[in-house]
């Protein structure tokens, strides 16, 4: 049992760690979700069962549900469709400013 605690605490860590080093915020919102639910099994074994499912309830669902419609309100989340589109007008300014410089 003190094994299984080391590695969600090793868990815990490498979803702190790279939280801070995404460059994706849907990235970093999904980990966080692992977070709270690896926090929340931490609670359970340390036989918090409120905390657990404070943890669970809130962390993990109201937190990140939140953070989901803040993206979509800011738009950061681009659709696939509208990314394609961008890299190709990339893509066309590009080889006009090559053909310019020749």
């Amino acid at each position: 049992m003190q094994l299984f605690t080391y590695i969600l605490m090793g868990f815990l860590i490498v979803c702190a760690v790279s939280v801070s080093l995404s460059k994706n915020l849907l990235n970093s919102i999904a980990i966080f979700m692992s977070y709270s639910l690896i926090m929340s099994v931490i609670w359970i074994l340390l036989e918090s069962p409120d905390l657990a499912i404070t943890e669970a309830a809130v962390g993990a669902g109201v937190t990140s549900v939140l953070f989901f419609v803040t993206l979509k309100k800011i738009q950061a989340v681009i659709n696939e469709d509208e990314k394609a589109e961008e890299d190709q007008t990339e893509g066309k300014e590009e080889n006009g400013n090559e053909q310019e410089n020749q």
